[in-house]
């Protein structure tokens, strides 16, 4: 007989680590990760762990013919500037693991007449603004307003929602005349900044890679202009949003995506913030025109009210808090 289970793909990464210890406190459903890389041993027992590939249809079809899913944190995916440099491979590993994995929560959902819930980390990136102008006018943007992704990542994430509410609304497969479909619900996500993890070249990074420079004493060049401004949140209240999106009853629920953010910061403010921590730090401004490209045509804030009403979500971490309390401590500790 198939054990219950939660699914958590890309689980090695901070926020799957997260879900992780958080889940093993407060589900008795197994918890199966799957990642490219092990788990750190601190998780050792917390979770049954494989490594593999999103990819690998056999290795899906096994793990689902093994575990009755619940629910399914579905984090694997390849981020915006690395998919910038390699877009086919972007385009398969983030759809084509997302339609797999969704092909089996429909699957499941019928067959055991119960919805799967697949729970899926969108982004910003994929709103896509056409110019500066139209930035300003669209200051605080809501979930259906300018999606027109310029990158592979935002085209890639706002397919995977677009087709993660079809599977929701309207695709049958085993029972066509009283189908159970499987329950997507997709957060966009804002710039996601972390204490703990190395920023890894993402375009909304220039944030966290202020501190980590200054916190090591290494002058920083910031890859966009000092006006830029879009919305950020720290890792904690991320997974805090995908834990209450995930427990939220589906009677509550008006749509399938749903907008979260914390705060709003300029690069000359985030700047700023950094130089009163660091007074000797060295931040310069030498905007990449790509890059810039990028953050221009995403909005300088995220209208998270649907969030607010629905389910509840309110960040923890404001712009001061997120500094003082989390990121300021951790990444001198890190560095010390």
């Amino acid at each position: 007989m198939q054990e219950k289970s939660i699914l958590i793909t890309g689980a090695s990464g901070e926020i799957g680590q997260a879900l992780i210890e958080s889940l093993s406190e407060s589900t008795t459903d197994q918890l199966v990760s799957l990642d490219l890389s092990p788990l750190p041993e601190s998780l050792e027992g917390q979770s049954t762990h494989i490594v593999g590939n999103i990819l690998d249809k056999n290795l899906l079809t096994e793990l689902a013919a093994e575990y009755r899913f619940q629910t399914i944190y579905h984090l694997a995916a390849m981020l915006s500037t690395t998919g910038e440099h390699k877009p086919l491979l972007a385009h398969q590993v983030n759809t084509g693991g997302t339609l797999d994995l969704l092909d089996i929560a429909a699957e499941q959902s019928q067959r055991y007449d119960q919805p799967v819930k697949f729970i899926f980390p969108s982004s910003i990136a994929a709103f896509g603004l056409p110019d500066l102008e139209t930035k300003q006018k669209y200051f605080r943007i809501q979930e259906d307003q300018c999606t027109n992704p310029t990158t592979m990542y935002g085209c890639t994430k706002l397919y995977c929602e677009k087709v993660g509410s079809y599977f929701s609304e309207h695709y049958l497969q085993l029972n066509e005349e009283q189908p159970t479909r499987l329950d997507f619900r997709a957060l966009r996500f804002p710039g996601l900044i972390s204490a703990f993890t190395v920023p890894s070249g993402g375009t909304s990074d220039y944030g966290p890679e202020m501190i980590h420079a200054a916190a090591q004493g290494q002058p920083y060049a910031c890859f966009v202009r000092p006006e830029v401004r879009i919305p950020f949140m720290v890792m904690p209240d991320a997974v805090r949003s995908l834990l209450l999106l995930a427990q939220a009853p589906a009677g509550n629920l008006s749509r399938r995506v749903y907008n979260v953010t914390s705060f709003s910061l300029s690069a000359q403010e985030f700047s700023e913030m950094v130089a009163e921590a660091f007074p000797e730090a060295e931040i310069y401004f030498a905007p990449d025109e790509k890059r810039q490209a990028i953050v221009d045509s995403w909005p300088a804030d995220l209208d998270d009210s649907a969030a607010r009403e629905d389910w509840g979500w309110e960040p923890q971490y404001d712009a001061s808090r997120a500094c003082q309390d989390y990121l300021l401590p951790n990444i001198r500790r890190r560095y010390s």
